[in-house]
């Protein structure tokens, strides 16, 4: 296995990213650059675009970047088309724009509703359809961020709640229709990682942070490497044979149910 893991695993190898520009997505990105991929951000702010570039630079990398909103099919396609024109098949494509905040149904309005569920569901049908000339055939390896959302309720979060069950039902459609072509569509259901954007504003006091804590059976937070660890074994021959998974990646929060986000919102 370890042989398997090898520095220059990903040699040669092209890796879009959607939302990675920061937290989740953008330690996948460095460590796919690590490994030898050629890499390729996207994120809807420039500065935040040009800051994370600067940091693959930083390692020796070469990045591309595109400023472009998921929830625009063309503009997103055109970054996709341009990847494909400057390094060939796309070999790995991540899906990883999000959006979140805490608030009830009758606290939320519908354009707050829609804004998470086009950024997350349709972000990723975007990106996945407006890829798919553009990957390696056979070969490709997606992987859709998604969260423990996708499968059971959690008070304060209907907006991700319906997005990311929508982002599983569609990795795992996309897995059967597009396996024929020697595509694999995984998605990734991290529970809650510590140095993310997302936890900063769902457990924002260290109080919060300890009622998340006592619900995960590990007793500590994720990390950004934790999930990178997981993407790269999704992408790598060892999954040669794994398509149509979500996989958890949660220290056992799920296993728990939604206690963890209710204590942390009523804290």
């Amino acid at each position: 296995m370890a042989e398997t893991f090898r520095d220059g695993l990903f040699e040669g190898k092209t890796a879009f990213f959607t939302g990675g520009t920061s937290g989740i997505a953008l330690r996948i990105a460095q460590r796919f650059a690590m490994l030898g991929a050629r890499v390729a951000l996207n994120g809807r702010k420039p500065d935040k675009l040009e800051q994370a570039l600067d940091g693959i630079r930083s390692m020796g990398g070469d990045p591309l970047g595109f400023a472009c909103d998921v929830r625009e099919y063309g503009a997103i396609a055109e970054a996709l088309k341009r990847t494909h024109e400057a390094w060939g098949p796309i070999d790995f494509l991540f899906c990883a724009a999000a959006g979140n905040f805490p608030a009830p149904v009758l606290g939320m309005s519908a354009n707050g509703f829609k804004a998470v569920v086009d950024i997350d569901l349709l972000g990723t049908f975007n990106t996945c359809r407006s890829a798919h000339e553009y990957l390696r055939k056979p070969g490709a390896s997606i992987v859709n961020i998604s969260a423990n959302h996708g499968h059971q309720p959690y008070p304060m979060q209907a907006h991700v709640c319906a997005a990311k069950a929508g982002v599983d039902l569609l990795t795992q459609t996309l897995a059967m229709e597009w396996g024929p072509h020697g595509i694999r569509v995984n998605g990734i259901a991290p529970g809650p990682i510590g140095e993310t954007e997302g936890m900063r504003r769902l457990a924002p006091t260290e109080e919060a942070q300890k009622a998340v804590i006592r619900h995960i059976p590990l007793g500590r937070m994720g990390a950004t490497d934790d999930i990178a660890d997981m993407a790269v074994f999704l992408c790598s021959d060892a999954a040669s044979f794994v398509t149509g998974a979500i996989l958890r990646c949660d220290g056992g929060q799920a296993l728990t149910g939604p206690r963890a986000l209710s204590a942390m919102t009523s804290s």
